[in-house]
């Protein structure tokens, strides 16, 4: 019965069939091993329901013990063998979903086949389990039955995420509960994260066709085809996830799955919910009674012993009526009466019962015991809930669930617990955040810290934000909730099969040095710890693992995460790292019982992770640092998506990307518009939230275009650019400078005043710590220029500046005397990086003008003869600039060589740079010898194009010319796709046409230039028609001389062409020509055209972004450009080396505030961010779809008083037809009365004035 057919599955197949191999072993079926004859069959059958020709003959054999028993039993005359019907189900012309089924005995523990469903069969654990007892008869279900099942009961699974257990055959209630769950597919969204359940635990003997699911090796998928419903039998129905088919040796009865069955439930019962059973409560089970026959009242009376909740359907007939009846009619009746200190049933109750049985049932011969069970369930009647279908209406159904669980946890709870938790439980379970509003979290109740902890927890790990959100705003402190211990318990609750665990389990394999262990199925009798949550493959999860994950996500953006909590701040290698790491890990781990300094963060780092973007943003929201916030998520999750492999996965998290990018964007933008220098401020600030980072490091490494295109950043680069300059100085004023170094002492160039710098980084406004004071003493100083940074470093020394205390965080006492006017306008002009650019581009220039002319004119032979002395000024040349490279490289601050190299290697102009340093080298030594004299010049040559495409890099600063190098780096990405296709046409072409030309050519240098080289001319138009269109065309001969000698031709002749194939050739090459002229061309036209307009429309925000690149590298690098950058090496060799003065370039673009300062830059951005959110939702409060949505809210509210009116309407009908009885009841006593002659009234009998019926009227 397998189907290893359909396209492509058979891997999949396989891996289903080897998952599940081991069920055999374990799961058992029930064969029939006694023959004990029916009385009612001649002997034909036997009382199991099999015929006696189906018996084995062990079962016939024993005639003695045959005929001593009364009485067949499945446990006694019925023996258990390996199952042989188990795997995937597929409905034969229904449904092309498959389900999953097994066949196993009916004293299987349920402990495996609960693992078994949700470890191998991969259905989601419950939040609810609800089980539907009765209507297995073959009468029609009443309409408003239906109705509750299909709007009540399954919309409430979908919102709890529940199981809906059934006996899942095509009659009575199993198959409207499978309509049901049909419609609810077919009406929900495919991302619908709560997807209805349907289980069917059926008898095995009662499945009509069940041979076609027998296969002793398993059927992946069995082909199940439904037919009608004969009288002993019934069909299994497609709607279901998952069959459980009980087997206790019966053919064709009813009821063998009952016992199996409430073990099952009771098993689910002390499960835990959520992920690995990290829920805070048992998964709530509940039975639901409709109809029914009354020998169910034994499976009530056991299960209400247990504690089970059941909830009543009355009026559905049956046993649902009768316990109706009885238990809302005879309430009010003493129910028990006291002999000899014990309770027991009244005998007037226990006749009043037996008078209802036999009004109900009164066919049914043992009366007596089941009036006993009657009697029984009503002493725990309080486990028993009644809803009348009829009256209720089925929309508030989840809500009766709800309160009927309630009820029967308020029975079973202590006195000390507190009375509204267990509901919180369950609504928090369900992830009813309505519920809790309404019911628990409305002022009435004063929640205390320990009654939300657990709630909070199974909140987050389920992923439900609502409840994180009212938790939060009723009272749980999170700085107070959230310890590094609780931390790593929420990595810990990661679901396997993402990409979060997978980087986890290898961080954890790193520093255990073994595969962690993984639960499996194979030992099932034991397996209940993990489904207990007490076993997880991320048991031994640290934050150390957690660390080693953000460190690879994050790249070299920011320094390792808790590496303070762990006590590694002080390690910089990675292995020593990783040892004391395993050190700690084996001992009491202290650090666990600390609380997370920042817990808004940690858990926003988290909830982006597991790409949960509802939680994530509220997280956001919540902590400090909005913009940086921001930009880490951007960061992480576009880090994520690259190790992603599932589309639809790494989609979701592309635009959870692209959304904390815009919120970035806009935030900083409400910054900007409120105080321009703060904002600029907060990008160069170093967090000490997210590991020493800034915004703009941030916005670099999340590739955030976005947000570089902002004009306040821009500004700020503008700034930084231009120094102190003004940032509309015209080129030529800069060249004409550039040249005649005095000019900067006259007006030519305009320079920002003392006054300007306080305006643009200080305000001078007045704050709240005093008049006077501006907002350079609160937030540090913005670094606006080059001079700035050389006036800090010039008085590191000495005396403190106003701008070292403020970016040094230390109060300042005195200003430093000014500098002459001389010395400070020349360090104006020459230390602003827009003129070290200008002199490397000028200078960049003359080296390539030297270099074409060493190598047409000045290349000399090699030694003794040369190099000449304008190639020795070239080496010397390209050494500087090898310096500069080294000084970029490897002084730059970051710790580790590593680190260094993979940055360094990161920049494609830095690959460039770095070929054609090697290319230079390797020309310069081959151009020493004589013998690679040649090879080195034409190294050398090449090396010279590599330097030439350098001055691409350096002109993308230009506002026209960047973004078209954008466009052209783009395009070169078509070509490459444009010239897979014509290689395909080259190759294809060349080889046909040399074979069908020349019969014989064993020279390869020819073959290959008339294979490869000439078609590829032939594009360009340069065909050689004379030598592939016959001897003689236009007039025109072939002159070259050839030969048909092979002899000659393997001696280098040239040989003849074969022109038998003539007529071939040329139409091979007007199809080429067709082909790679007009389609391939035009394809690569269209190409460019589409790369055009797609990258035109953002060409801007892309130059903006790398501009960043740019003013970074030019705002590092000395001011004197090679080869005179000599100069400026050797003066910091000096300072770094010998005077020991450090160096605060090393960090460009980063400012170090105190805590206090940083605290209110912190306290103004999240003011700013909260405007922003609050304009956010006032739009979105005003938006069409919101309004639509309050609108619906009034209307369903309108409507559900319009409901409850028309109760009232039924109710007063009934309160006039009783009072209207009453009257004529009163009326004919009256009559009788005055009739008659026994006594004489004192008075005449009241009349009925009519002013009172009048009265409607008037009024």
């Amino acid at each position: 019965m397998r189907d290893t057919g359909e396209g492509g599955g058979g891997d999949k197949t396989s891996k289903t069939e080897k998952d599940q191999s081991w069920i055999p072993k374990i799961i058992k079926k029930r064969v029939c091993t006694t023959f004990v004859e029916d009385s009612l069959s001649n002997g034909v059958q036997c009382q199991c329901g099999g015929a006696r020709d189906a018996h084995a003959s062990v079962a016939l054999g024993d005639y003695f013990s045959t005929a001593m028993v009364n009485h067949w039993d499945s446990a006694q005359h019925s023996s258990e063998y390996p199952t042989d019907a188990f795997g995937e189900l597929q409905f034969v012309g229904v449904s092309r979903r498959h389900s999953y089924f097994l066949r196993l005995s009916w004293d299987t523990p349920p402990s495996a086949v609960y693992n078994l469903m949700t470890g191998n069969w991969g259905l989601p654990a419950p939040n609810l389990v609800v089980s539907v007892v009765g209507g297995e008869d073959r009468t029609k279900v009443k309409t408003w039955v239906r109705e509750v099942l299909r709007q009540g009961l399954v919309k409430a699974s979908q919102s709890t995420g529940a199981w809906i257990v059934t006996t899942g055959m095509r009659e009575g209630v199993g198959g409207c509960v499978g309509e049901a769950v049909r419609d609810h597919a077919t009406a929900a969204s495919s991302v619908s994260l709560n997807k209805v359940v349907a289980l069917g635990i059926a008898p095995w003997g009662m499945v009509q066709n069940r041979q076609q699911l027998v296969n002793p090796q398993g059927s992946f998928p069995a082909k199940y085809s439904i037919e009608n419903t004969s009288k002993d039998f019934c069909c299994l129905d497609n709607n279901y996830q998952a069959f459980l088919l009980v087997d206790d040796g019966t053919v064709g009865r009813r009821g063998g799955e009952t016992r199996f069955r409430a073990k099952v439930e009771e098993y689910i019962s002390h499960q835990r919910t959520g992920i690995w059973g990290s829920g805070s409560i048992d998964i709530p089970v509940l039975c639901m009674l409709v109809s029914g026959e009354a020998s169910m009242l034994e499976r009530v009376d056991r299960s209400l012993k247990t504690c089970m909740p059941w909830l009543v359907l009355a009026g559905s007939g049956g046993l649902a009526d009768f316990l109706s009846d009885v238990l809302e009619n005879l309430s009010l009746a003493p129910a028990s009466n006291e002999v000899d200190g014990e309770v027991g049933p009244s005998v007037d109750l226990k006749d009043r019962v037996a008078e209802r049985f036999k009004k109900h049932f009164p066919s049914e011969a043992e009366s007596d015991k089941l009036v006993e069970r009657a009697l029984s369930i009503y002493q725990n009647r309080d486990f028993i809930t009644f809803y009348h279908g009829e009256q209720e209406g089925p929309n508030d159904f989840d809500t009766v669930l709800l309160k009927t669980l309630v009820q029967a946890s308020k029975q079973r709870t202590s006195a000390d617990a507190s009375p509204y938790s267990e509901e919180l439980k369950l609504a928090v379970t369900w992830n009813r955040v309505d519920i809790a509003k309404s019911e628990l979290f409305n002022g009435d109740i004063q929640w205390r810290y320990e009654d939300l902890e657990d709630s909070m927890t199974d909140a987050l790990i389920n992923n439900k934000p609502q409840f994180v959100r009212l938790f939060t705003e009723n009272g749980l402190n999170i700085m107070e909730y959230l310890t590094y211990g609780r931390l790593e318990n929420l990595f810990r609750s990661v679901a396997d099969g993402t990409v979060l665990y997978q980087l986890l389990q290898c961080r954890l394999v790193e520093r255990l040095g073994t595969s962690p262990p993984v639960p499996t199925f194979t030992n099932l009798q034991d397996s209940s710890n993990v489904a207990a949550g007490k076993s997880s493959p991320v048991a031994d999860i640290s934050l150390f693992e957690v660390a080693g994950v953000l460190d690879l996500l994050m790249g070299d953006v920011c320094q390792s995460f808790y590496y303070d909590a762990l006590g590694l701040e002080q390690t910089s290698s990675k292995r020593r790292a990783l040892r004391r790491a395993s050190k700690l890990l084996r001992s009491d781990c202290m650090y666990r019982a600390e609380r997370c300094p920042y817990p808004w963060a940690s858990l926003f780092i988290w909830a982006v992770l597991q790409n949960r973007s509802e939680m994530a943003i509220y997280f956001w929201e919540m902590s400090v640092e909005s913009v940086l916030s921001a930009l880490s998520g951007c960061k992480i999750l576009r880090e994520l998506s690259k190790l992603e492999d599932e589309t639809e996965t790494k989609l979701s998290m592309k635009e959870l990307a692209q959304r904390f990018e815009n919120l970035a964007h806009d935030v900083f933008g409400s910054c900007y518009r409120s105080n321009e220098s703060r904002s600029f401020t907060l990008l160069i600030t170093q967090s000490q939230v997210w590991a020493g980072t800034t915004c703009l490091q941030m916005g670099m490494g999340a590739d955030a275009r976005l947000f570089f295109s902002h004009d306040g950043v821009q500004t700020l680069l503008s700034q930084i650019w231009w120094g102190d300059m003004k940032r509309n100085t015209e080129v030529w004023k800069l060249l004409l400078t550039f040249f005649c170094p005095f000019l900067c002492y006259t007006n030519l160039i305009t320079f920002r005043k003392q006054e300007d710098h306080q305006q643009e980084e200080g305000g001078g406004e007045p704050n709240e710590d005093g008049q006077g004071r501006d907002s350079d003493s609160l937030y540090g100083t913005t670094i606006f220029s080059f001079s700035d940074i050389k006036n800090i470093e010039a008085d590191a020394q000495g005396s403190t500046s106003p701008r070292t205390a403020a970016i040094k965080g230390i109060p300042h006492s005195h200003t430093p005397p000014k500098r002459p006017f001389i010395v400070s306008r020349w360090r104006q002009f020459w230390f602003a990086p827009v003129t070290s650019f200008l002199g490397n581009v000028l200078m960049y220039f003359l080296f390539l003008l030297l270099f074409a002319y060493v190598l047409m004119v000045d290349f000399k032979p090699p030694p003794p003869s040369g190099p000449s002395n304008t190639e020795y000024v070239l080496y010397f040349w390209v050494f500087t600039i090898v310096c500069e490279e080294i000084r970029e490289t490897f002084f730059l601050g970051i710790v580790t060589w590593r680190q260094t190299m993979r940055v360094y290697i990161q920049d494609v102009w830095n690959k460039c740079d770095l070929v054609a340093i090697m290319l230079f080298i390797i020309g310069l030594i081959c151009r020493m010898f004589e013998s690679s004299y040649g090879f080195g010049r034409d190294v050398l040559c090449v090396d010279y194009m590599v330097f030439t495409l350098r001055l691409i890099h350096i002109f993308a600063i230009h506002k026209q010319l960047g973004p078209k190098i954008i466009i052209v780096g783009k395009m070169m990405k078509d070509i490459f796709f444009f010239l897979f296709f014509l290689m395909v046409w080259l190759m294809a072409y060349g080889v046909a046409n040399q074979a069908l030309l020349y019969s014989y050519d064993p020279r390869l240098d020819h073959i290959f230039r008339r294979v490869f080289y000439r078609p590829y001319l032939h594009i360009f138009g340069q065909i050689p028609v004379e030598e592939m269109d016959g001897n003689i065309i236009f007039g025109k001969e072939w002159d070259m001389e050839c030969t048909d000698n092979v002899t000659l031709i393997q001696g280098g002749a040239e040989p003849c062409r074969s022109l038998s194939n003539n007529w071939l050739v040329v139409i091979l090459l007007i199809v080429y020509l067709l082909v790679t002229n007009i389609l391939l061309i035009n394809l690569l036209i269209a190409m460019f055209s589409h790369t055009f307009t797609v990258v035109q429309a953002n060409s801007d925000i892309y130059w903006k972004f790398q501009r960043y690149n740019l003013i970074v590298q030019y705002h590092s690098r000395p001011s004197l450009a090679p080869p005179f950058i000599i100069l400026s090496h050797i003066n910091l060799i000096i300072k770094r080396n010998i005077r020991k003065v450090p160096s605060l370039k090393i960090h460009h673009f980063v400012l170090q505030l105190s805590k206090k300062e940083t605290n209110r830059l912190m306290t103004w951005e999240t003011i700013q961010k909260e405007d922003f959110l609050t304009a956010q939702t006032k739009i979105q409060r005003n938006s069409d779809s919101e309004r639509l949505k309050r609108m619906s809210v009034k209307v369903d509210g309108v409507v559900k008083h319009m409901a409850e009116n028309r109760d009232f309407d039924h109710r007063l009908r009934a309160l006039e037809n009783e009072m209207e009885y009453c009257s004529n009841a009163l009326s004919w006593i009256v009559d009788t009365l005055a009739q008659g002659s026994t006594f004489k009234p004192p008075r005449p009998p009241p009349i009925l004035k009519d002013e009172f019926a009048s009265s409607p009227n008037s009024a």
